[in-house]
């Protein structure tokens, strides 16, 4: 997820334009899908490209995405689609997204992580995301979350990091933000392999689910053909 924070200040450029219709502050952060189709190096320099698609309906409120490319050279080695949430009037009729596959109740947890109060300004920190909703319960609660709570984007990455031994070197992974994690707190860490090909994941507490990933696989996309422009 590091090209993600590489990224973050183009997306705060972008979300901040005159033209861009809603304000940054209180947007959440429901879906995410980054696909590496080869390894990055610590050497290797990257261009960066965000551009947001259009507005779509939401059964509560209205959402769109926020797609990122990494290049190096013209080759696209990493992606990124983040879907984001303005929280309003919405729409009942309208889909809130494709059926997921989820990880079973009854599978166990492979560990326990506890989630300091603080780790919100402290992923602030190295992210750059100061958004007030993960600072502090009292910047928090004007914008409807009765504490502060982990950004997405942090639970994504921890269960990743939880799966580098198992990972290839092009996948894909998909999560889905369930509820936001209120800080403090203590989450469970739960995986399962309904195929060889696939991992599901899932950070919970109880019977309460916060995240719901899949890991599956993904082409490595190769260099177009001719001359640069």
């Amino acid at each position: 997820t590091y090209p993600h924070v590489l990224a973050f200040p183009l997306h705060m450029a972008l979300m901040s334009d005159g033209s861009f219709p809603f304000g940054a502050v209180g947007l959440v952060h429901i879906a995410n899908r980054i696909a590496q189709h080869r390894r990055l190096g610590i050497g290797e320099e990257l261009s960066l490209r965000v551009q947001a698609t259009k507005i779509a309906k939401h059964p509560k409120g209205r959402s769109f995405d926020v797609v990122t490319e990494a290049r190096v050279g013209r080759q696209i080695a990493w992606e990124s689609t983040g879907t984001f949430l303005s929280r309003g009037k919405g729409d009942p009729g309208a889909a809130s997204g494709e059926a997921f596959p989820i990880v079973a109740e009854y599978v166990p947890a492979s560990a326990e992580w506890t989630l300091p109060g603080d780790l919100g300004r402290r992923y602030a920190a190295v992210s750059g995301d100061r958004n007030p909703i993960h600072m502090h319960s009292l910047t928090a609660k004007p914008l409807g979350f009765p504490a502060a709570i982990a950004h997405g984007m942090w639970t994504m990455a921890r269960a990743l990091a939880a799966l580098e031994p198992r990972l290839p070197d092009a996948f894909a992974v998909d999560v889905r933000f369930r509820r936001p994690i209120l800080l403090p707190a203590k989450v469970e860490f739960a995986t399962e392999y309904p195929r060889q090909d696939q991992t599901l994941f899932t950070v919970r507490k109880g019977t309460k689910r916060h995240l719901d990933g899949r890991i599956s696989p993904v082409a490595a996309k190769t260099s177009p053909k001719g001359k640069a422009k």
